[in-house]
């Protein structure tokens, strides 16, 4: 298992260098200039050049890039060319909020997602069979951000049941944290759940069929135990892999839930860095969602591992 977990370590390096290259060119393509945006209306030729050569900008790309990777790889992200403060402060203030939304929304996509998609492959073709499915649809179908938007006018404006917005702190207080974090959560983690419950029913339809299963019935294994115990394990493997995806997808697409909500998390720190033009803060907060994602891929695969012991082969 040590050694498996090492060659998706080694794939991964490659998978963070070619991120780098993205995040730091890309943001290049982002109209508008960062120096136009920090003078704004005091803007002179003289003070656009002074600032050029502080922050490095008027050397070569490639000469850019590389400087930038060497101080990546001492952890100095650079300093945000607005504030002035250290990018790697910046979002390691705001990871925990956008990582504590992202394990909310996968702890209820799972609490949703295994149940009814278990239950609904053993009551094929039933009453609660077409409910489940319905549920799928509309999760997929229906925006986040305007389930968001729909329970903050119903859920805290009309009942006052949860607060409209803003975010309270575990350390002040775990009840309000939880009040701040549950409505956002939920209008993300619905369609995972939702994608989940319809891979978790598939998936079990197809490993009930198994010869395996048919011969333990045979042999008087009792029903409970044999879905529970052996169908249901097998039956996760595809589904762990589409909840590990959909996770890593929840640390970088939280960016329109953490405006709608008032979070202060990683995605409203990356827009409010695209809006600024801030270079050094926008490449540091893609690089660490698109690092966030290459290790909750790798999270995955060694529970993958763990479920289906033929892969670390």
């Amino acid at each position: 298992m040590i050694q498996y977990v090492i060659r998706r370590l080694l794939i991964s390096i490659p998978v963070l260098l070619g991120i780098s290259v993205v995040a730091f060119f890309m943001v290049r393509l982002v109209p508008g200039d960062t120096v136009t945006a920090m003078l704004g209306n005091s803007y002179t030729p003289d003070q656009a050049e002074a600032l050029r050569s502080k922050y490095g900008l008027d050397e070569p790309l490639i000469q850019q890039y590389f400087l930038w990777l060497g101080n990546v790889l001492q952890g100095d992200f650079g300093y945000s060319q607005f504030t002035n403060t250290p990018v790697l402060d910046a979002i390691l203030a705001r990871l925990p909020i956008t990582i504590e939304l992202a394990v909310l929304s996968v702890l209820i996509a799972i609490i949703i997602a295994i149940p009814l998609g278990t239950i609904a492959a053993l009551r094929r073709n039933s009453k609660f069979d077409y409910g489940a499915s319905m549920f799928g649809l509309l999760g997929i179908s229906v925006p986040n951000f305007w389930l968001g938007t729909l329970m903050i006018l119903f859920l805290s404006l009309y009942a006052g049941w949860f607060p409209s917005g803003g975010f309270v702190g575990l350390s002040e207080s775990i009840i309000g944290n939880l009040r701040s974090m549950l409505l956002p959560a939920i209008a993300l983690g619905t369609a995972v759940g939702a994608v989940a419950m319809r891979m978790t029913r598939s998936s079990m339809l197809e490993v009930t069929n198994q010869e395996y299963i048919k011969m333990a019935r045979a042999k008087g294994v009792s029903n409970e135990r044999l879905i529970w115990r052996h169908a249901l394990k097998n039956a996760l493997i595809p589904v762990v892999t589409v909840i590990g995806i959909q996770a890593g997808y929840l640390l970088g697409g939280s960016v329109v839930i953490e405006q709608i909500f008032g979070l202060p998390g990683v995605g409203q720190l990356a827009l409010q860095a695209i809006t600024n033009r801030d270079y050094a803060l926008l490449q540091g907060t893609i690089l660490f969602i698109a690092s966030a994602f290459v290790i909750v891929n790798l999270i995955v695969d060694v529970i993958y591992g763990f479920l289906n012991p033929q892969i670390r082969y």
